[in-house]
């Protein structure tokens, strides 16, 4: 193709035999590859652009937002290889003009050599704005569809687009390799092996892996819940898929890989925006044990600190080594490790407080020591039956 029509320029120009005909062919030559580099390219180009952007892209059918791209970079790059067509173009002319057939045929063979690595090159090019554009079309559907559902969260959404993400990314780079004509057998075979290797030697990570996508769709806790995590305690800050990281109320980040969160025992106390407490507090065997039970309960409906619905109650709870135990059982809003500090103290300080008041006695830990009937009891002995004499008339004393 190429060579036929330099044949037809060649023909064409047969006529400029003269040195001043070829100059004025040049000349003419030049200045109309001037105008088409200069003029005609960017003006096409940015015609173009906007019959694509605006008639296309903005039309209410295609899920992508036109204006989220900066178009700058690719109609500069098109302006740019059109200029250079323009120019190469006109240089091939110029040199048949002047005679340098051999030189133009090289050049164009040279030329037409390239096109399918640029037909390879544009092909890769395209693949990969095709992988952003997806990647841009599925924010903007998974943004849509986590406003309108209440089954995915913030973090989930993100996990989720980030999935989405490496799959585009790597559907891309499968079809700019295909593009290029190589063999993904080959490639698909290293990469399961290697698969193979590295799952054997992060079997902790993979499984950690693993446990994060459990956890993201079984939401046993969200960011910010107060959670107990096999003995660990406190505000869930962060949950990727590798671990978990939670504050406690020292102000220490714990960081719980995913694996062992996934099989340990958690429990949520923010889930349902109440938390029960209790406070044991015990009177003595001599004391009314349903006045102790009334007066408790009164001085509960008078802590701020705590709801009155649900009641407070206060129930016998055991019979201890020196006393009657009562438990006082009552309820936080809005769970956390500084509520409930604050709460256990108010309870204690009224609890206190009105048994004093009611003359209720919170017994001393007490011990009674009984001897045995049969042996007659305890006997105090007496000093001079502990003094013992001694065979050289000295005294044992104590």
């Amino acid at each position: 193709m190429f060579a036929t029509l330099v044949d037809d320029l060649q023909r064409y120009l047969e006529g400029f035999v003269t040195t001043e005909a070829r100059l004025a062919a040049t000349a003419f030559l030049l200045v109309v590859a001037a105008v088409g580099a200069l003029v005609a390219a960017p003006r096409v180009v940015r015609a173009a652009r906007r019959v694509v952007v605006g008639r296309l892209l903005e039309s209410p059918r295609v899920p992508v937002d036109a204006g989220r791209f900066d178009w700058r970079v690719p109609t500069r790059l098109l302006v740019r290889l059109s200029q250079s067509g323009v120019v190469v173009g006109a240089v091939l002319s110029v040199l048949v003009v002047w005679g340098y057939v051999d030189t133009a045929e090289t050049t164009v063979g040279f030329l037409a050599g390239l096109v399918p690595t640029v037909v390879r090159a544009a092909g890769t090019i395209g693949v990969v704005a095709g992988a952003f554009v997806g990647i841009d079309v599925l924010e903007t559907w998974l943004e849509s569809y986590a406003a309108e559902s209440d089954t995915l969260n913030e973090h989930q959404q993100g996990i989720v687009f980030r999935v989405l993400q490496l799959s585009v990314l790597a559907a891309g780079a499968v079809g700019a390799l295909t593009v290029w004509g190589v063999n993904l057998d080959g490639l698909f075979v290293g990469a399961g092996f290697l698969g193979i290797v590295v799952g054997t030697a992060a079997r902790t990570t993979l499984g950690s892996l693993i446990a994060g996508f459990v956890l993201m769709f079984s939401r046993p806790f969200e960011l910010g819940d107060w959670v107990e995590v096999d003995g660990d305690e406190g505000i869930v800050t962060d949950i990727t898929v590798v671990n978990t990281r939670i504050r406690n109320q020292h102000g220490e980040e714990v960081v719980l890989p995913n694996e062992r969160v996934a099989n340990a025992t958690i429990t949520n106390r923010t889930r349902l925006g109440q938390l029960r407490l209790s406070v044991d507090v015990g009177v003595d065997y001599d004391a009314d044990v349903p006045e102790a039970e009334s007066v408790v309960a009164d001085a509960l409906d008078e802590v701020p600190e705590i709801l009155s619905n649900p009641t407070p109650q206060v129930v016998p709870k055991s019979l201890g080594d020196s006393a009657v135990v009562l438990e006082c059982r009552f309820w936080i809003d809005h769970p956390s490790a500084a509520r409930r500090t604050m709460a256990k103290a108010a309870v204690v300080r009224a609890v206190k407080a009105a048994l004093d008041e009611a003359g209720v006695k919170i017994p001393y830990p007490q011990r009674e020591l009984l001897g045995r009937e049969e042996s007659g009891g305890f006997q105090v002995e007496s000093r001079a039956e502990r003094t013992t004499p001694t065979t050289d008339g000295g005294h044992d004393g104590e």
